[in-house]
């Protein structure tokens, strides 16, 4: 294991990059997609199952976690990892993104946010500081900067001044990290859609020197289009030689065409959340198991599939489930979710090495557009 966090680009096809993350509770091979762990577990799933599909590293949420259990609990029972049973690297974001879309009662200063719980309504105050506080007493090995993201669309001043006040609570956030031996804080490139602030924002978070950069406000309600351009825009004003994380992305067509632009981490609740309603992600595209044409249907999602989820249980089976409601079904579909999107990755990172991305792009896109097997 490694002492300290660093992080090397082992090989470039195109602007996409196949690297390596190496800190002291583990690699990371990038480009790779995290797994969301909100509230300290990735829903629908066993820390052993998640491990075994090959994830590298996991999310956990700063808001949810300091509203409940809470965070100096979490300490007290010896930090996220020890309490989630996940020995590996743990990324947690600010906090900041959430404050922002479910709290109803908030208030906006120079020193950070007030509001209220989504759960009882109790009162909470969130500063740069505080962010930083709280992702420390979790033990995450990657910190995220507090910053405002803001929806789109939204007028250029507001993107303006939520730009700005990011980058103030950036630096703050940065003395409040410290110097964390195998740890790191990531700075958010904020923006909208205003490719002139977010040139600014990058350059300016270039200029604090930190270990890796994250874009963010974007997967926002924006068409795709708007996401790619401010990639075009934002990541050759990024250092090469730090990680660059897209966060909240996304489809695995959004995943495929921001690694194109040179984006090295993703997180997404949707491979989870889809399971738990009955859609599953396949090299064939999404399957609906809700739909009537799968109750008769003896055959499994993907024969050759390496996930007991996709290639051992019949479409029938999942299709009754789904339409049971039975908590089974939510398993089987997130754990074939989650074993896809990390198939995903992995054909991601070898294309890059034989320097094939896109050759190999195009032919998992043309696997989605063929559409699934033919009903029964």
């Amino acid at each position: 294991m490694a002492e300290t966090f660093s992080f090397k680009v082992l090989a470039n096809d195109g602007k996409a990059r196949r690297g390596l993350v190496s800190m002291p509770r583990g690699e990371i091979r990038t480009p790779t997609f995290m797994p969301v762990g909100t509230g300290g577990t990735v829903k629908a799933m066993y820390m052993d199952q998640v491990r075994g599909v090959g994830v590298d590293i996991i999310l956990g949420n700063t808001y949810h976690l300091m509203l409940r259990p809470g965070a100096e609990r979490v300490a007290r029972l010896g930090g996220l990892h020890e309490f989630a049973r996940w020995p590996h690297p743990i990324l947690t974001d600010s906090g900041g993104f959430q404050v922002m879309s479910l709290s109803k009662l908030r208030k906006l200063t120079e020193q950070g946010v007030n509001f209220r719980s989504h759960i009882d309504g109790a009162p909470y105050e969130m500063s740069p500081e505080r962010s930083i506080e709280i992702q420390g007493l979790l033990d995450s090995d990657i910190q995220m900067q507090l910053d405002e993201c803001t929806a789109l669309p939204a007028k250029p001043k507001e993107i303006e001044r939520a730009m700005e006040l990011s980058l103030r609570w950036a630096e703050r956030c940065k003395i409040a990290f410290g110097d964390q031996p195998g740890k790191a804080m990531f700075g958010i490139v904020q923006g909208g859609d205003s490719a002139p602030m977010r040139v600014r924002s990058a350059q300016a978070l270039k200029a604090m020197d930190l270990k890796g950069y994250a874009v963010g406000g974007l997967a926002v309600g924006e068409p795709q289009s708007v996401m790619l351009e401010m990639l075009d825009i934002t990541c050759p004003e990024l250092p090469a030689n730090r990680p660059r994380y897209l966060m909240g992305v996304g489809t695995p067509d959004d995943i495929l065409k921001s690694v194109a632009r040179g984006i090295d981490m993703f997180d997404c609740v949707m491979p989870t959340r889809a399971g738990r309603h009955g859609l599953a992600y396949t090299r064939r595209g999404k399957v609906n198991l809700r739909n009537a044409r799968h109750a008769d249907d003896p055959r499994p999602l993907d024969e050759e599939s390496d996930c007991p989820a996709a290639r051992d249980y019949s479409r029938a089976y999942l299709h009754h489930l789904v339409r049971s409601q039975e908590s089974l079904g939510a398993m089987l579909l997130t754990w074939n979710n989650l074993s896809y999107y990390q198939k995903l990755m992995q054909d991601i990172r070898a294309a890059i090495e034989a320097q094939a991305f896109e050759a190999r792009a195009a032919e998992i896109a043309e696997g989605w557009a063929r559409g699934d097997i033919q009903a029964i």
